[in-house]
């Protein structure tokens, strides 16, 4: 009797300054305490245990309780554990240099086991795994995989991407022209599409808008490439003849076409990493005034009764090109049910075109 001895149990220990792991077998909570601050060199003095997962206080008797290999957390007098988070707070909180924090993370991935806190730590992994401070194809090749190599700096490839969604809103206009029976609708509806194309073309086609190296009015991204489904940098432009430029508030909502503000706090920098551009094209620019619905067929009503010169195009290359009328949304907070909203039949027709029926009306 007097020969017994508790069973050894193994266990993985740790500091509160070091994610590194240690094996270590112990019979009782003194022998763990006192191999464990000998190992990492505390004072056995007010040291204590808790549970890596949750911090939980360790006691003699929960200890006996414990799986083999269960991680615990030594700490020192006054020292508090607050579980797995602590170490993303910690990391988030660091300032050491991007590749150190980098192997921290990795090393807390490797030993990971709830598949919730690896998803949490390989996100924050992609995101310190950033080159969004690169730009050419020279400094960040693996950006570039399966992009033609005309493009030689990512701004100049998410320019062009942004110009062919714009475009891709003209072709639809086209296709409503096309299918249009009525000969004179369908004559005013290409004239009207000729004329969005040159205001497009000297606008650029209005790549500007993902493009990081634009000014802030031109731009629906931060200097360093961020976009997010709350907010963007800069007034809205009032397009053509205007130079993108209105005097209206600094900050233009995104996100749902019904909401002032997104509150999911999507954000992503396609600049940063392929997989992000890639990802980036599931983000939409959404028209609060729909296309299908309502710009396109009330620029073909107006059609049947006026000639093209009459039609009022500015308004209508607000609505279907910029961001007067465009609202960037993550997948997710992109509504596809009908939006109700029309265009305004004040401003659907010319001023010369108004003031002339104003006078047939005063007669």
């Amino acid at each position: 009797m007097f020969g017994f001895q508790n069973k050894m149990k193994p266990f993985k220990i740790r500091s509160l300054h070091d994610n590194k792991k240690y094996g270590i077998a112990a019979g009782d909570l003194l022998e763990l305490l006192k191999k464990g601050c000998n190992l990492l060199q505390l004072p056995l003095s007010g040291a204590h245990v808790c549970l890596y997962a949750d911090g939980t206080k360790v006691t003699k008797e929960f200890l006996t309780t414990l799986p083999d290999n269960t991680e615990l957390v030594l700490l020192g007098r006054g020292e508090t554990w607050g579980g797995a988070v602590c170490d993303i707070a910690h990391l988030l909180g660091s300032d050491q240099r991007t590749e150190d924090l980098i192997q921290m993370a990795k090393g807390l991935l490797s030993d990971e086991k709830s598949f919730k806190r690896q998803k949490i730590l390989s996100d924050l992994l992609r995101n310190l795994e950033d080159t969004s401070e690169l730009e050419s194809r020279d400094e960040d090749q693996d950006w570039f995989t399966g992009l033609a190599t005309r493009f030689k700096t990512k701004s100049a490839y998410l320019k062009d991407n942004c110009a062919c969604r714009i475009r891709s809103y003209k072709r639809e206009l086209d296709d409503a022209a096309k299918s249009e029976h009525e000969p004179k609708v369908r004559l005013g509806c290409l004239q009207a599409s000729e004329k969005l194309s040159r205001m497009l073309r000297e606008d650029k086609n209005i790549g500007c808008y993902f493009d990081r190296t634009q000014k802030d009015a031109r731009r629906l991204c931060t200097r360093e490439g961020w976009f997010t489904c709350q907010v963007a940098i800069g007034p809205p432009p009032s397009l053509k003849g205007q130079n993108f430029r209105r005097s209206t508030p600094s900050v233009r909502p995104q996100g749902s076409f019904d909401q002032a503000k997104c509150p999911s706090l999507h954000s992503i920098n396609p600049y940063g990493s392929r997989e992000r551009r890639i990802l980036f094209s599931t983000w939409n620019l959404d028209h609060r005034i729909e296309k299908r619905r309502s710009i396109i067929p009330a620029l073909l009503e107006a059609l049947r009764h006026h000639k093209c010169k009459d039609i009022n195009l500015d308004y209508f290359y607000r609505l279907l090109f910029t961001w007067e009328n465009l609202k960037l949304v993550h997948i997710v907070c992109h509504k596809k049910e009908a939006h109700h909203l029309q265009c305004d039949p004040k401003q659907i027709f010319t001023q010369d075109n108004k003031e002339q029926r104003k006078k047939m009306r005063l007669k």
